[in-house]
């Protein structure tokens, strides 16, 4: 490995040795640009890789907000500002208990280079609070909602820094903030944010486009080995939006997924979660804050696992879908063992480094990055904020073509750029070099800063 890249490593590894996600998010990343740093040696002479993994700003504030029984509650709200050079920051806001500063610098880093991928003017940027929703009222969701606005609303703005949702941030909580945001500045600036309603200013095919994006990446991938998706199966990891939008589409086209899970366990549908009624049931699962994905088997009679994780069943593809770190050694292990061919990272970096590295190793097995995977969410979010700025609204049609057109080249530019380097059809390298190379050539003509 190149001297300078292995000493920024080293660096990270030593500076930021208690956010182990952040770390490893790096380490993967910068392995993969070794031949792209080695054939440039004027990125050491800018010292471009140190200023690469420093966030440019992070803010860290205090959410005060009172419960439905005159209770006052105090948590952590963050906001990382981490790449601008390619456009205005751009990222969700994820609220969930296990939000610290190493889980945002490790989105944020990771944003980076995915928003790059999407060939769309847009920074990289994560946020959000140890706040759990979860059993929580509507109206206790608004007052923290306000509360954290009223904190944040000082650090964004169309031009500046776009927030979207993530875990435990969808419509209702978009409209929360945005309602405060609008109160305090008294102004109608709708693409502050994205993932709103319909009403004021959302856009088409938003609450699906990440699920979707991975199923037209999917088919790229199948596309270059000479398949189809018609006829396969899949097993996913979640139920929420992702895995929705993940089943509806591969209904519509022919596939067919056969696992969910969620904290509990996961469920077995051998008939494949492929009817309307079961598709539109994992929306009313989220909307119960239950967070249980037993109520999908109770209701349709499936057998469900208590307990465990679903990458032992014998499927085509496998899709982890929910959260960091979902497949280890183990898991990695009887996915080889049961034959599966594609392996296709939808939640952002599901793949511990071992089990990554280890299923690149295995012959035959394709393993696709959930930077590029999962890109469509934050593609169509950028969507949103041209249709705000154009006052417009485009068509359900319009949005998915350009949902897929850029998912197609985002998997040809990762696969360019892999072969490039001599690497062969290698789509986590392909995508980490694609990613980096723009926001680093960005970095360079914009100067020392």
């Amino acid at each position: 490995m190149n001297t300078y890249l292995q000493s920024v490593i080293d660096h990270v590894k030593e500076k930021y040795k208690n956010e182990p996600e952040f770390v490893q998010t790096v380490e993967e990343v910068f392995t993969s640009i070794d031949p792209v740093v080695e054939a440039h040696p004027e990125y050491e002479k800018v010292d471009l890789l140190n200023r690469m993994v420093e966030p440019e700003r992070m803010f860290t504030f205090r959410v005060v907000w009172i419960d439905d029984n005159g209770k006052v509650h105090t948590n952590t709200g963050y906001r990382c500002q981490f790449n601008g050079a390619i456009g205005p920051y751009k990222g969700g806001l994820r609220f969930h208990p296990s939000v610290y500063p190493g889980i945002i610098h490790f989105l944020g880093f990771e944003q980076t280079f995915k928003n790059s991928l999407t060939g769309l003017p847009i920074g990289g940027a994560k946020g959000g609070s140890d706040f759990n929703p979860a059993g929580r009222s509507d109206a206790e969701i608004m007052r923290f909602c306000q509360s954290f606005m009223t904190a944040l609303y000082r650090y964004i703005g169309p031009d500046v820094d776009v927030p979207a949702g993530d875990i435990g941030v969808g419509g209702r909580e978009i409209g929360y903030l945005y309602g405060q945001y609008r109160r305090i500045k008294g102004v109608w600036e709708n693409g502050v944010l994205t993932g709103k309603g319909m009403s004021y200013g959302g856009s088409l095919v938003r609450p699906e486009a990440t699920g979707y994006g991975a199923i037209y990446y999917l088919e790229e991938v199948l596309k270059h080995e000479g398949e189809t998706i018609q006829g396969k199966t899949i097993a996913v990891s979640g139920f929420g939006n992702v895995a929705w939008g993940i089943c509806k589409k591969a209904a519509q086209i022919g596939a067919k997924v056969v696992t969910l899970s969620g904290p509990d366990g996961y469920i077995y549908d051998k008939d494949g979660v492929s009817t309307e009624e079961k598709i539109n049931y994992l929306l009313e699962m989220r909307a119960s804050n239950r967070n249980r994905v037993e109520d999908y088997a109770k209701k349709f009679g499936v057998p469900f696992f208590k307990g465990e994780k679903p990458w032992g069943v014998k499927v085509d593809i496998v899709m982890p879908a929910a959260t960091q770190n979902d497949v280890d050694m183990a898991q990695a292990k009887k996915i080889v063992e049961n034959g599966v061919k594609y392996y296709i990272e939808v939640a952002n970096m599901p793949t511990t480094n071992d089990a990554l590295n280890f299923l690149r190793a295995q012959k035959g097995v394709i393993v696709a990055p959930s930077k590029a995977v999962n890109a469509g969410g934050v593609g169509v979010s950028a969507l949103e904020m041209a249709q705000n700025s154009d006052r417009m609204i485009w068509t359900e049609e319009q949005v998915d073509a350009e949902l897929h057109r850029m998912m197609k080249n985002i998997h040809d530019s990762s696969a360019a750029a892999a072969a490039e380097y001599g690497l062969g059809y290698d789509l986590v390298a392909g995508a980490n070099i694609a990613g980096f190379k723009k926001v680093a050539t960005a970095m360079l003509e914009q100067g020392i800063f």
